[in-house]
């Protein structure tokens, strides 16, 4: 650069050369400055513009490939620090032209560092999702807090690389830094104990398998459904719409029911009370109606609707677990005389809907309750309502006179 700068100099006439005198700098020099800006800014609208439609449309011919579909999406945030990186490298020229102190020389390496490994996270990220959705599509079982789990830290090693190159390109022994953090690392790592211990305790969740994200959860504490699982912390929404952040120590320290983990069976469980009565046969009658109308009912769990979980038994009858316990099934069906209270006789209705979904759940429920009070309004039998009988005694008195 610096040849064609004096190449351009000796072409100058010497007005020209007295003039950029006043601007301490040779006409050579704003020359290329200006040529090199003008090719900043060609470059950005190019990138920005043709570059970008041109690729859009190469990956738009190839979309039924689920990865160029997924790229299409994506390329204008992986393109971003890639022409930013450009654009910084042009502008280091122009600043070198006229001056480069140490401190700007450092300035630009850190961002030229920041830019390429912002390219990389942005690539790393894409691949991750690239995945998860292609297991998403396949119908298997993406664990998308991984995702997250894995992207903060991508982001906390960047930085860590990124701090390291800095404290290189200064002159810092890193030798003597990485032995000085021994001393050093014990006084840190104990006041951010608690920090690390969330981190260990998040991975552990993980690795466990005790939830996901989009899983509802209940903790002696808080209920909602998983938003994010950080590396610290794990976010959950109330059914109330609140957001609550809860320390991954605390849920790694105490019970978490989820009620998520069920493939087929969503309890409904009441008590029909009845008045007392002893016409056995009627009540024998009512109960077998009751079981029949709850085996007949189409969303209702029983035997004859799982027989491919039997067949999956057989395959794992020598199993180390129970698959109905492992993967959530339930199809257990009473309906008994359960007790007799002070007013009534309660029969016991208790039985699975096929459906975890709470709405789906309702309806079902409502729908057999409806059912029952039919079969119910149909027999010689009576609902039981809470009575009490208050007894006044009258007593007459006799009044005498004289």
């Amino acid at each position: 650069m610096e040849a064609l700068i004096q190449a351009i100099n000796h072409r100058m006439p010497e007005e020209f050369i007295r003039i950029s005198a006043y601007l301490h700098a040779s006409p050579g020099e704003l020359i290329m400055a200006m040529l090199l800006l003008l090719l900043a800014w060609g470059v950005n609208v190019w990138m920005r513009g043709p570059l970008l439609r041109t690729l859009k449309r190469m990956l738009y011919r190839k979309r039924r490939e689920e990865f160029y579909r997924l790229l299409f999406g994506r390329l204008e945030k992986i393109g971003r620090p890639l022409r930013l990186f450009v654009l910084l490298y042009l502008l280091r020229q122009v600043v070198d032209i006229f001056f480069m102190t140490r401190t700007l020389d450092t300035f630009f390496y850190a961002l030229y560092w920041f830019f390429f490994l912002w390219f990389v996270y942005e690539s790393i990220k894409f691949l991750l999702y690239a995945t998860l959705t292609a297991k998403i599509r396949k119908q298997r079982m993406a664990r998308r807090e991984l995702f997250n789990l894995f992207l903060n830290i991508t982001r906390v090693f960047i930085a860590f690389v990124l701090l390291v190159l800095i404290l290189a390109k200064l002159g810092v022994d890193l030798t003597a830094l990485i032995t000085s953090l021994g001393v050093g690392g014990a006084i840190v790592g104990l006041s951010a104990k608690d920090t690390l211990t969330n981190f260990f305790d998040s991975i552990r969740l993980v690795s466990e398998d005790a939830f996901r994200q989009g899983d509802w959860i209940e903790t002696s504490e808080v209920e909602g459904i998983v938003t994010e699982m950080g590396l610290t912390s794990t976010k959950l929404r109330t059914f109330d719409n609140a957001l609550v952040t809860i320390p991954n120590t605390k849920l790694a320290g105490g019970y978490i029911k989820n009620w998520t983990r069920r493939m087929v069976g969503r309890r409904i469980k009441f008590h029909l009370r009845i008045k007392p009565t002893s016409d056995t046969k009627e009540i024998d009658r009512v109960l077998y109606e009751i079981h029949e109308m709850l085996h007949r009912h189409p969303d209702i769990v029983n035997v004859n609707k799982l027989r491919y979980l039997l067949r999956m038994k057989k395959t794992y009858e020598d199993g180390l677990f129970n698959l109905e316990d492992k993967y959530g099934v339930r199809r257990t069906l009473l309906v008994y005389l359960d007790e007799i209270g002070e007013y009534s006789m309660n029969i016991l209705i208790y039985a699975f809907s096929i459906s975890v979904d709470w709405e789906e759940w309702l309806r079902v429920k409502q729908d057999v309750i409806k059912k029952t009070l039919k079969i119910l309004e149909e027999s010689r039998l009576e609902l039981a309502v809470p009575r009490q009988e208050i007894l006044l005694e009258r007593r007459d008195t006799a009044s005498g006179g004289d």
